[in-house]
Protein backbone atom coordinates (compact mmCIF):
# COMPACT_ATOMS: atom_id res chain seq x y z
CA UNK A 1 0.00 0.00 0.00
CA UNK A 2 1.39 3.39 -1.06
CA UNK A 3 1.92 5.89 1.74
CA UNK A 4 -0.52 8.81 1.85
CA UNK A 5 0.85 12.03 0.38
CA UNK A 6 0.91 15.07 2.61
CA UNK A 7 0.22 18.67 1.71
CA UNK A 8 3.90 19.46 2.13
CA UNK A 9 4.78 16.72 -0.39
CA UNK A 10 2.54 18.42 -2.97
CA UNK A 11 3.15 22.05 -2.13
CA UNK A 12 5.65 22.83 -4.89
CA UNK A 13 3.48 21.28 -7.62
CA UNK A 14 0.35 22.97 -6.28
CA UNK A 15 2.01 26.38 -6.25
CA UNK A 16 3.36 25.89 -9.77
CA UNK A 17 -0.01 24.77 -11.20
CA UNK A 18 -1.98 27.60 -9.63
CA UNK A 19 0.57 30.26 -10.60
CA UNK A 20 0.57 28.95 -14.17
CA UNK A 21 -3.23 29.23 -14.27
CA UNK A 22 -2.84 32.95 -13.46
CA UNK A 23 -0.57 33.39 -16.47
CA UNK A 24 -3.25 31.92 -18.72
CA UNK A 25 -5.91 34.44 -17.59
CA UNK A 26 -7.63 36.83 -19.97
CA UNK A 27 -5.19 39.78 -20.38
CA UNK A 28 -8.07 42.25 -19.90
CA UNK A 29 -8.36 41.14 -16.28
CA UNK A 30 -4.64 40.78 -15.70
CA UNK A 31 -3.67 41.25 -12.08
CA UNK A 32 -0.23 42.43 -13.18
CA UNK A 33 -1.54 45.56 -14.92
CA UNK A 34 -1.87 47.73 -11.83
CA UNK A 35 -3.25 47.74 -8.31
CA UNK A 36 -7.01 47.34 -8.11
CA UNK A 37 -9.40 49.46 -6.06
CA UNK A 38 -9.90 48.11 -2.56
CA UNK A 39 -13.49 46.99 -1.93
CA UNK A 40 -13.14 47.20 1.86
CA UNK A 41 -11.90 50.79 1.57
CA UNK A 42 -14.86 51.67 -0.68
CA UNK A 43 -17.21 50.27 1.96
CA UNK A 44 -15.53 52.51 4.56
CA UNK A 45 -16.10 55.46 2.22
CA UNK A 46 -19.82 54.57 2.04
CA UNK A 47 -20.06 54.57 5.85
CA UNK A 48 -18.36 57.95 6.10
CA UNK A 49 -20.52 59.46 3.38
CA UNK A 50 -23.59 58.36 5.33
CA UNK A 51 -22.15 60.14 8.36
CA UNK A 52 -21.82 63.24 6.20
CA UNK A 53 -25.40 63.00 4.92
CA UNK A 54 -26.98 62.12 8.28
CA UNK A 55 -24.96 64.07 10.90
CA UNK A 56 -25.06 62.46 14.32
CA UNK A 57 -26.73 59.23 13.22
CA UNK A 58 -23.79 56.94 12.53
CA UNK A 59 -21.13 58.30 14.86
CA UNK A 60 -20.68 58.28 18.65
CA UNK A 61 -19.86 61.99 18.57
CA UNK A 62 -22.39 64.33 20.09
CA UNK A 63 -22.93 67.29 17.79
CA UNK A 64 -23.82 70.88 18.47
CA UNK A 65 -24.27 73.84 16.18
CA UNK A 66 -20.83 75.13 17.12
CA UNK A 67 -19.12 71.81 16.27
CA UNK A 68 -20.73 71.21 12.86
CA UNK A 69 -17.90 72.73 10.82
CA UNK A 70 -15.32 70.65 12.70
CA UNK A 71 -17.42 67.51 12.18
CA UNK A 72 -17.81 68.16 8.45
CA UNK A 73 -14.17 69.11 7.95
CA UNK A 74 -12.92 66.02 9.78
CA UNK A 75 -15.05 63.65 7.67
CA UNK A 76 -14.28 65.45 4.41
CA UNK A 77 -10.51 65.24 4.94
CA UNK A 78 -10.70 61.58 5.87
CA UNK A 79 -12.99 60.46 3.07
CA UNK A 80 -11.25 62.63 0.45
CA UNK A 81 -7.94 60.89 1.10
CA UNK A 82 -9.54 57.45 0.73
CA UNK A 83 -11.78 58.31 -2.22
CA UNK A 84 -9.03 60.04 -4.20
CA UNK A 85 -6.79 57.00 -3.88
CA UNK A 86 -9.53 54.60 -4.97
CA UNK A 87 -10.51 56.79 -7.93
CA UNK A 88 -6.85 56.99 -8.95
CA UNK A 89 -6.56 53.19 -8.89
CA UNK A 90 -9.78 52.82 -10.88
CA UNK A 91 -8.65 55.32 -13.51
CA UNK A 92 -5.26 53.66 -13.92
CA UNK A 93 -6.78 50.20 -14.15
CA UNK A 94 -9.32 51.14 -16.80
CA UNK A 95 -6.89 52.99 -19.09
CA UNK A 96 -3.22 53.71 -19.74
CA UNK A 97 -3.58 57.23 -18.42
CA UNK A 98 -0.37 59.00 -17.39
CA UNK A 99 0.09 58.87 -13.54
CA UNK A 100 0.28 62.65 -13.13
CA UNK A 101 -2.80 63.17 -15.30
CA UNK A 102 -4.62 60.49 -13.32
CA UNK A 103 -3.75 62.18 -10.02
CA UNK A 104 -5.04 65.55 -11.21
CA UNK A 105 -8.18 63.94 -12.60
CA UNK A 106 -8.84 62.01 -9.37
CA UNK A 107 -8.49 65.20 -7.32
CA UNK A 108 -10.80 67.12 -9.66
CA UNK A 109 -13.41 64.35 -9.51
CA UNK A 110 -13.31 64.40 -5.70
CA UNK A 111 -13.91 68.14 -5.61
CA UNK A 112 -16.80 67.87 -8.06
CA UNK A 113 -18.31 64.98 -6.10
CA UNK A 114 -18.13 66.77 -2.74
CA UNK A 115 -19.79 69.82 -4.30
CA UNK A 116 -22.84 67.63 -4.91
CA UNK A 117 -23.25 66.72 -1.22
CA UNK A 118 -25.77 69.50 -0.38
CA UNK A 119 -27.90 68.48 -3.40
CA UNK A 120 -27.54 64.79 -2.54
CA UNK A 121 -28.69 65.56 1.01
CA UNK A 122 -31.73 67.34 -0.42
CA UNK A 123 -32.63 64.35 -2.59
CA UNK A 124 -32.00 61.82 0.15
CA UNK A 125 -34.10 63.79 2.63
CA UNK A 126 -37.02 63.58 0.19
CA UNK A 127 -36.49 59.81 -0.02
CA UNK A 128 -36.71 59.60 3.77
CA UNK A 129 -39.86 61.72 3.71
CA UNK A 130 -41.39 59.52 0.99
CA UNK A 131 -40.71 56.41 3.07
CA UNK A 132 -42.22 57.92 6.20
CA UNK A 133 -45.27 59.35 4.43
CA UNK A 134 -45.80 56.19 2.40
CA UNK A 135 -45.60 53.63 5.20
CA UNK A 136 -48.04 53.82 8.11
CA UNK A 137 -45.87 51.27 9.92
CA UNK A 138 -42.99 53.75 10.25
CA UNK A 139 -42.82 55.37 13.67
CA UNK A 140 -40.79 58.38 12.54
CA UNK A 141 -38.09 59.48 10.10
CA UNK A 142 -35.34 58.42 12.50
CA UNK A 143 -36.57 54.83 12.20
CA UNK A 144 -36.54 55.16 8.40
CA UNK A 145 -32.93 56.38 8.38
CA UNK A 146 -31.70 53.70 10.73
CA UNK A 147 -33.58 50.66 9.50
CA UNK A 148 -35.28 50.86 6.09
CA UNK A 149 -33.46 48.78 3.45
CA UNK A 150 -35.04 50.72 0.57
CA UNK A 151 -33.75 54.02 1.96
CA UNK A 152 -30.32 52.50 2.57
CA UNK A 153 -30.03 51.13 -0.98
CA UNK A 154 -31.31 54.38 -2.49
CA UNK A 155 -28.85 56.46 -0.47
CA UNK A 156 -25.90 54.40 -1.67
CA UNK A 157 -27.27 54.52 -5.22
CA UNK A 158 -27.28 58.34 -5.05
CA UNK A 159 -23.58 58.40 -4.07
CA UNK A 160 -22.75 55.90 -6.82
CA UNK A 161 -24.81 57.71 -9.45
CA UNK A 162 -22.84 60.94 -8.96
CA UNK A 163 -19.54 59.09 -9.34
CA UNK A 164 -20.93 57.28 -12.40
CA UNK A 165 -21.95 60.64 -13.84
CA UNK A 166 -18.34 61.80 -13.34
CA UNK A 167 -17.13 58.78 -15.38
CA UNK A 168 -15.48 57.01 -12.45
CA UNK A 169 -14.88 53.35 -13.37
CA UNK A 170 -15.60 50.35 -11.11
CA UNK A 171 -16.33 52.20 -7.85
CA UNK A 172 -20.00 53.10 -8.50
CA UNK A 173 -20.87 49.48 -9.30
CA UNK A 174 -18.94 48.20 -6.27
CA UNK A 175 -21.02 50.57 -4.13
CA UNK A 176 -24.43 49.56 -5.48
CA UNK A 177 -23.57 45.86 -5.45
CA UNK A 178 -22.56 46.20 -1.81
CA UNK A 179 -26.03 47.60 -1.10
CA UNK A 180 -27.54 44.83 -3.27
CA UNK A 181 -25.74 42.21 -1.20
CA UNK A 182 -27.09 43.67 2.07
CA UNK A 183 -30.65 44.51 1.02
CA UNK A 184 -31.55 42.40 -2.01
CA UNK A 185 -32.17 45.65 -3.93
CA UNK A 186 -30.26 45.93 -7.21
CA UNK A 187 -30.03 49.50 -8.54
CA UNK A 188 -27.58 50.17 -11.34
CA UNK A 189 -25.67 53.44 -10.71
CA UNK A 190 -26.47 54.59 -14.25
CA UNK A 191 -30.22 54.71 -13.59
CA UNK A 192 -31.80 58.17 -13.23
CA UNK A 193 -34.08 58.57 -10.20
CA UNK A 194 -35.90 61.73 -9.14
CA UNK A 195 -36.90 63.01 -5.71
CA UNK A 196 -39.29 61.36 -3.22
CA UNK A 197 -38.41 57.80 -4.25
CA UNK A 198 -39.53 54.96 -1.99
CA UNK A 199 -38.93 51.22 -2.22
CA UNK A 200 -41.22 49.49 0.29
CA UNK A 201 -39.83 46.24 1.77
CA UNK A 202 -37.47 46.08 -1.18
CA UNK A 203 -36.23 42.50 -1.48
CA UNK A 204 -35.85 41.41 -5.10
CA UNK A 205 -36.18 44.87 -6.70
CA UNK A 206 -34.12 45.30 -9.89
CA UNK A 207 -33.60 48.69 -11.59
CA UNK A 208 -31.59 48.55 -14.81
CA UNK A 209 -28.91 50.91 -16.05
CA UNK A 210 -30.98 53.06 -18.43
CA UNK A 211 -34.12 53.23 -16.30
CA UNK A 212 -35.57 56.72 -15.86
CA UNK A 213 -37.73 57.38 -12.81
CA UNK A 214 -39.41 60.73 -12.20
CA UNK A 215 -40.60 62.06 -8.82
CA UNK A 216 -42.92 60.59 -6.17
CA UNK A 217 -42.55 57.02 -7.45
CA UNK A 218 -43.14 54.04 -5.18
CA UNK A 219 -42.05 50.44 -5.80
CA UNK A 220 -42.82 47.35 -3.77
CA UNK A 221 -40.74 44.20 -3.34
CA UNK A 222 -39.98 42.00 -6.32
CA UNK A 223 -40.41 44.71 -8.98
CA UNK A 224 -38.18 44.43 -12.06
CA UNK A 225 -37.47 47.38 -14.34
CA UNK A 226 -35.49 45.53 -16.97
CA UNK A 227 -34.53 45.08 -20.61
CA UNK A 228 -36.55 43.08 -23.13
CA UNK A 229 -33.49 41.14 -24.26
CA UNK A 230 -29.77 41.31 -23.66
CA UNK A 231 -28.73 38.73 -26.26
CA UNK A 232 -27.07 41.56 -28.20
CA UNK A 233 -24.52 41.80 -25.37
CA UNK A 234 -21.99 44.62 -25.59
CA UNK A 235 -23.57 45.87 -28.85
CA UNK A 236 -26.40 47.25 -26.70
CA UNK A 237 -24.09 49.35 -24.53
CA UNK A 238 -25.27 52.95 -24.32
CA UNK A 239 -28.72 52.25 -25.78
CA UNK A 240 -31.97 52.84 -23.88
CA UNK A 241 -32.96 49.34 -22.77
CA UNK A 242 -34.99 49.92 -19.63
CA UNK A 243 -38.37 51.58 -18.98
CA UNK A 244 -39.33 55.12 -18.03
CA UNK A 245 -41.63 55.85 -15.06
CA UNK A 246 -43.27 59.26 -14.93
CA UNK A 247 -44.38 61.16 -11.80
CA UNK A 248 -46.58 59.57 -9.11
CA UNK A 249 -46.36 56.00 -10.41
CA UNK A 250 -46.94 53.08 -8.03
CA UNK A 251 -45.86 49.55 -8.92
CA UNK A 252 -46.96 46.71 -6.65
CA UNK A 253 -45.02 43.58 -5.75
CA UNK A 254 -43.84 41.07 -8.28
CA UNK A 255 -44.48 43.19 -11.38
CA UNK A 256 -42.09 43.20 -14.33
CA UNK A 257 -41.76 46.14 -16.73
CA UNK A 258 -39.40 45.72 -19.67
CA UNK A 259 -38.05 47.68 -22.61
CA UNK A 260 -36.42 50.99 -23.39
CA UNK A 261 -39.47 52.30 -25.24
CA UNK A 262 -41.86 51.37 -22.43
CA UNK A 263 -43.24 54.42 -20.59
CA UNK A 264 -45.52 54.19 -17.56
CA UNK A 265 -47.51 57.43 -17.63
CA UNK A 266 -47.90 59.74 -14.65
CA UNK A 267 -50.37 58.84 -11.89
CA UNK A 268 -50.60 55.23 -13.10
CA UNK A 269 -50.84 52.21 -10.80
CA UNK A 270 -49.54 48.78 -11.78
CA UNK A 271 -50.98 45.93 -9.73
CA UNK A 272 -48.97 42.99 -8.43
CA UNK A 273 -47.56 40.32 -10.77
CA UNK A 274 -48.19 42.30 -13.96
CA UNK A 275 -45.91 41.70 -16.96
CA UNK A 276 -45.65 44.81 -19.15
CA UNK A 277 -43.66 45.31 -22.35
CA UNK A 278 -45.54 48.28 -23.87
CA UNK A 279 -46.36 51.79 -22.69
CA UNK A 280 -49.19 52.59 -20.30
CA UNK A 281 -51.05 55.92 -20.66
CA UNK A 282 -51.20 58.41 -17.83
CA UNK A 283 -53.87 57.99 -15.12
CA UNK A 284 -54.25 54.28 -15.83
CA UNK A 285 -54.67 51.37 -13.44
CA UNK A 286 -53.32 48.07 -14.76
CA UNK A 287 -54.50 44.97 -12.95
CA UNK A 288 -54.09 41.24 -13.42
CA UNK A 289 -57.21 39.10 -13.32
CA UNK A 290 -57.16 37.05 -10.15
CA UNK A 291 -56.55 33.34 -10.74
CA UNK A 292 -59.49 31.11 -9.89
CA UNK A 293 -59.24 29.46 -6.49
CA UNK A 294 -60.76 26.03 -5.81
CA UNK A 295 -61.74 24.87 -2.36
CA UNK A 296 -62.45 21.24 -1.53
CA UNK A 297 -63.85 19.92 1.71
CA UNK A 298 -61.76 17.21 3.33
CA UNK A 299 -58.62 18.56 1.67
CA UNK A 300 -56.40 17.17 4.40
CA UNK A 301 -57.72 13.67 3.83
CA UNK A 302 -57.30 13.94 0.06
CA UNK A 303 -53.75 15.27 0.43
CA UNK A 304 -52.92 12.35 2.68
CA UNK A 305 -54.31 9.84 0.20
CA UNK A 306 -52.86 11.37 -2.96
CA UNK A 307 -50.20 13.89 -3.92
CA UNK A 308 -52.18 14.83 -7.04
CA UNK A 309 -54.09 17.92 -6.03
Amino acid sequence: MEPLQTFQDNLVNLVTDIAESYRMDDPSISYFKTDLPNRDMIIQIIHQLRQLVFPGFFTPQKLSDSSLEFYVGDILMSVEEKLKKQILLALQYRSDICPETAKRQAESICVEFFRTIPRLREYISTDVEAAYDGDPASADKVEVIFSYPGTYATTIYRFAHELHRLDVPLIPRIMTEYAHNLTGIDIHPGATIGKYFFIDHGTGVVIGETTEIAEHVKLYQGVTLGALSTKGGQNLRGKKRHPTLEDNVVIYSGSTILGGETVIGRNSVISGNAFITSSVPADTKVSVRNPELKFKSGAKKEMTESADF
